[in-house]
Order: C-alpha cells, then structure tokens, then sequence
C-alpha cells in the first residue's frame, strides 16, 4: 500500500517511532466550519456525517443516496472494539477513509485512501485519566474466514481533534464478520514512576467485529 514507505518491522518487535503522521483531512483539519455531509442511515437506522472539518462537498448520487466527495462516502465513526490491558485502554474505531501526510523528519508524503474502507484508528489511552500514551508501535490484523485480507502497522499519528493515535487506511471486502488482531508494543520513552513495571513486552488482542458499508 505505502511502497517504498512501508515499514518492514516484523509484529510482535517494539521500535523507536520514527515517522509522524498528520491527518491533513477529516479529523485534523483546521476548519471547523467546513461542510459536512450525511450519508444514507446506516444499520440500527442512524444516520453518518463527515468528520468534524472535511469538506464532503455537494456531489450526490440522487435522492435519498449518500452524499460523497471524490468517491469517498462518510462513514459513522464507530467503536469497532475496546479492552484495558494493565490499566492502558486500547480502543479500536472505524471513521471516513482520509488522505493523511507522512513526515520523516525531512520531507512529507500525502497518503490518499484509494477505494478504503474505513479509516482504523486505533486509541491508546490511560484507563483512569483517558490521557493518550504515545510512544508505541502496533500492528493489526484483520481476518475473515480465516483467511488475512489486513496486515499493516498503523502509522502514530496526531490530529487537531482525535489527539495523538495510530490509524491506517483499510480496505475490507464487503459487509460480515471480521477478526481484529492488535499488536501492542511497549511505549518506548522515559516514564514517569506511576507507569513503572507495566506495559514492558508487547500485548495481542484479538476482537471480532461486524462491518457493514455505507449504503
């Protein structure tokens, strides 16, 4: 997906951070203002808009269709999943697929969503406080009868309105159940002693979850 870009990191190995990642759509954008677009009701009969900021535009595809900007439907940001492991709560979320940029330290590359999905984003935060703990690295996994259709690492990322997490671009192929596969390394940084003896070796969660995409 991210050819030359992508991370050659096997699961299950902690690494410094090197890259960050801005979303430079969706959730990090700086108008709040920009329109946002419904799209048709979702299962549960709820209706989706954009994230707070993208510009969906007024493309259409006629009455009572989702609205969509360059192919890209909204999608409802959804908790596909959450867990607390040593009082760090991991929570899995699906949102609208977005271009985001990636930066290593000299130069930015603008990441767009092709025919995704979702956008994964993945939250790691402190249980009691819901501060988020950066400094990670994880890898999910995501199955469907068995078989892998996801394998990517989830960039960090930072965003004017999520805070900082690690998401990615997925595709997936069509509505069903799903199995999500979490890869939590430990936060490589200097801790504070309230975060001392915990979170010292990576942590997999596994999850299954129902997809079912914007009509």
């Amino acid at each position: 997906m991210f050819g030359r870009l992508r991370f050659t990191t096997a699961p299950g190995r902690a690494a410094p951070l090197v890259v960050v990642a801005l979303l430079v759509a969706g959730c990090a954008s700086a108008n709040k203002t920009s329109s946002t677009a419904a799209s048709a009701a979702s299962s549960g009969g709820a209706s989706s808009s954009a994230m707070p900021g993208m510009n969906m535009g007024t493309s259409s595809t006629g009455s009572g269709g989702s609205v969509s900007a360059n192919g890209i439907k909204p999608v409802p940001t959804q908790v596909l999943a959450s867990t607390t492991w040593q009082g760090m709560k991991i929570t899995a979320m699906a949102t609208t697929p977005v271009p985001f940029v990636i930066y290593n330290g000299t130069s930015e590359q603008v990441v767009k969503p092709g025919n995704a999905s979702f956008h994964l984003m993945v939250m790691l935060s402190d249980a009691t406080t819901g501060v988020a703990i950066p400094y990670s690295t994880v890898w999910a996994t995501i199955s469907k009868d068995g078989k892998v259709i996801y394998d990517e690492r989830q960039w960090p990322m930072i965003s004017r309105y999520m805070g900082p997490h690690y998401g990615n671009d997925v595709r997936v192929p069509g509505a069903g159940t799903y199995q999500l596969s979490l890869l939590v390394s430990p936060p490589v940084s200097a801790r504070h002693v309230e975060y001392q003896n915990v979170w010292l070796g990576p942590h997999r969660v596994n999850f299954t979850f129902q997809w079912k995409p914007v009509s």
